[in-house]
């Protein structure tokens, strides 16, 4: 691998362990195995090598993504699929976690490819539950731009709840309610959704 590859990965690992604070380039150095010099050789400092690692890691995020919402099933399985698909819950989201992370909020740089991934995935879920609805798979009343954001913020909410409990049992809880209410017949009323 080359010396710039290994930085951008040594980065990506670094801050999904620590954030963008708590990555120096002294630390980014020691776990590529590069030199001293070689940061400034490849990048203009740690900002621009941070941006380099947070675009990859959002491409990889969204590949993986549309690997399982563009996959076979309906709507509500091709979300299902989405919702249960194997994560490192207790490691939480490698770029959602970074939106807690001043440095990165106030950089547009940083930020930008956290929010576009983050849209884009809502956009790609609203557009399965309006397929959905279509079907009659979904009740016509669900909003879907709702829905996806509803979605959005279970995995989220839940990679929080895993880590201050330091068990998946919480991500798992919030992923099976979310589901279940999706589940529910088209023309049932809230009161009455029950799990597939």
């Amino acid at each position: 691998m080359r010396t710039s590859e290994r930085l951008i990965e040594s980065t990506r690992e670094l801050l999904w362990e620590r954030g963008y604070v708590g990555t120096s380039p002294k630390a980014i150095l020691e776990r590529a195995g590069a030199g001293q010099g070689s940061m400034y050789h490849h990048f203009r400092g740690k900002p621009d090598l941070a941006a380099a690692a947070i675009r990859r890691t959002a491409e990889e995020m969204r590949a993986a993504a549309e690997g399982v919402l563009g996959g076979p099933g309906t709507p509500y399985e091709r979300i299902e699929a989405y919702l249960l698909r194997e994560r490192d819950v207790l490691r939480g989201c490698p770029l959602g976690r970074l939106t807690m992370d001043p440095d990165v909020v106030a950089d547009e740089e940083l930020r930008a490819p956290v929010d576009e991934t983050i849209g884009w995935l809502r956009g790609r879920l609203a557009g399965i539950v309006e397929e959905g609805k279509a079907r009659g798979d979904f009740g016509p009343g669900l909003d879907g731009d709702e829905i996806a954001a509803a979605v959005v913020a279970t995995v989220q909410g839940g990679y929080v709840l895993a880590r201050a409990s330091g068990s998946p049992a919480a991500f798992d809880a919030g992923v099976r309610g979310l589901l279940s209410l999706l589940a529910s017949p088209p023309d049932s009323p809230p009161a009455s959704r029950t799990a597939r």
